[in-house]
């Protein structure tokens, strides 16, 4: 994914769950099209694939999406 561009994700100490980062960084349009890329396996979180919908995030954490023109989305 050398073609990625980088979102910086401002989430300060507020508790968020993987879902709600794939909303707010508009890689997915609902919920539903957030869940269902991870589910299909399309997520990596800090370099592993992960399958938790609801895992909660932290700052520093990083996000891939592996289709063609996802951004990297990096948690501060």
């Amino acid at each position: 994914m050398s073609d990625a561009y980088e979102i910086r994700l401002e989430v300060g100490d507020r508790p968020i769950n993987l879902i709600q980062v794939l909303k707010l960084a508009n890689v997915a349009a609902t919920g539903g099209e957030a869940k269902n890329l991870v589910a299909d396996g399309l997520v990596r979180v800090n370099g592993e694939p992960e399958d938790r919908k609801r895992r909660q995030m932290a700052r520093g954490d990083v996000v891939e999406i592996d289709l063609e023109g996802a951004p990297r989305i990096v948690l501060e």
